[in-house]
């Protein structure tokens, strides 16, 4: 595998300043970038012009990751080119929160294939339940296959995200990257290092990721009721205070859901991802100590699943925009948390987002995460 890196400024000319060594040697070319950087109407073609041969795949973002921190306002530009593996992406327009699930598996039907040995999602950050994508891509490819990536951001505004494909660039679409071949090996892990605090609350009345009523009463009420002087700031505010998903155990089930918008005259929470009715909820806050502690946990989870020959190879972080905002300026604590634990051996690329796409620690399940930074390691052997 080889792999090259370009980091744009805010004031940086893509066109100008990416010139890949051997620019017809790449397989693959993942884009993050800031929504100024993705609304430049020459973004697409100029990529495809620098890398003709290649399958072009990213979004926009909260905060882009590398290997030295965050970078807030720039664009970077990855290209991967295997020895022996194989590439193939397709794009699926989602309009509406009703069509994630179809979208998911129309995804899913056009990467589907007897060696698929993974795949990379990136979504529209907001209208969508990335929940009901997973399961409509599961549907078509099977449980076998792990799936990771992430929900678009655009800076924490949640007014308009971009995703990009081959084709175009746009506010609507999924994009999937699917990966073929017996030479490829991924390590996965996700881990967020939030605390539960108050009541748990009955899911009396749920929607897919649309939360209607807790113990009988708007969702909403309840929510600003704890929120207090934060409520005027919903939905960003509400990125400090995630919802922890129990069953009807009241066990854990592993998952962060995070409001992503709400709906006044419904009284609901627009949540990233599905909830279970007759399941129950409960707030989580977090310090930045164990945020750093989640973040070193989920890398050295990844790396604990590959073979010692393959140490080396792409890394890409997702993690939530939540966490950027509780962390401030110790934000590159926890990057370099997961950079400490990979080692040289990996090129990092990833973003912050509105929702983390990865296969769940036990289970090995893809689910779609909340508050969570998740690692996804990539190599070939």
């Amino acid at each position: 595998m080889r792999i090259w890196q370009r980091i744009i400024g805010p004031d940086q000319e893509i066109a100008a300043d990416v010139r890949p060594p051997d620019s017809t040697a790449w397989d693959l070319v993942l884009i993050f970038g800031s929504v100024a950087h993705f609304g430049t109407p020459g973004l697409l073609p100029r990529m495809r012009s620098t890398f003709p041969n290649a399958a072009l795949a990213g979004c926009s973002t909260a905060g882009e990751i590398t290997s030295d921190g965050l970078r807030d306002g720039h664009c970077v530009i990855t290209a991967i080119g295997f020895d022996d593996a194989r590439v193939r992406t397709a794009a699926h327009a989602i309009e509406g929160i009703a069509a994630s699930g179809t979208g998911g598996a129309a995804l899913g039907r056009a990467l589907a294939g007897p060696d698929l040995a993974g795949v990379l999602v990136f979504g529209k950050g907001l209208d969508i339940n990335g929940s009901a994508v997973i399961d409509g891509l599961v549907s078509e490819i099977g449980p076998g296959v792990p799936i990771s990536g992430g929900l678009a951001g655009d800076g924490g505004a949640f007014k308009r995200t971009w995703t990009l494909s081959d084709e175009e660039v746009s506010d609507r679409q999924v994009v999937a990257v699917g990966f073929y071949g017996r030479s490829l090996r991924f390590g996965h892990g996700s881990f967020g290092g939030w605390e539960p605090f108050g009541p748990t609350r009955k899911v009396t009345k749920a929607d897919g990721n649309i939360l209607y009523e807790l113990d009988g009463e708007p969702a909403l009420s309840i929510y600003k009721r704890y929120l207090g002087d934060y409520a005027a700031d919903l939905p960003s505010s509400g990125l400090l205070y995630p919802l922890e998903m129990l069953d009807r155990n009241f066990s854990k089930v592993g998952l962060i859901r995070t409001i992503l918008g709400i709906d006044d005259a419904a009284g609901s929470l627009i949540l990233a991802g599905s909830v279970v009715e007759n399941g129950y909820l409960r707030l989580m806050h977090a310090s930045t100590g164990a945020l750093v502690d989640g973040a070193d946990r989920a890398a050295r989870a990844s790396i604990g699943q590959l073979e010692p020959g393959a140490r080396e190879g792409l890394a890409l972080l997702v993690s939530c925009v939540g966490r950027k905002l509780i962390m401030g300026d110790q934000i590159d604590d926890e990057i370099a948390a997961v950079v400490d634990q990979l080692g040289p051996g990996f090129t990092v690329t990833g973003f912050y987002s509105y929702g983390e796409i990865c296969p769940m620690e036990t289970t090995k399940e893809p689910k779609l995460h909340n508050q969570t930074m998740t690692v996804t390691l990539l190599a070939e052997v």
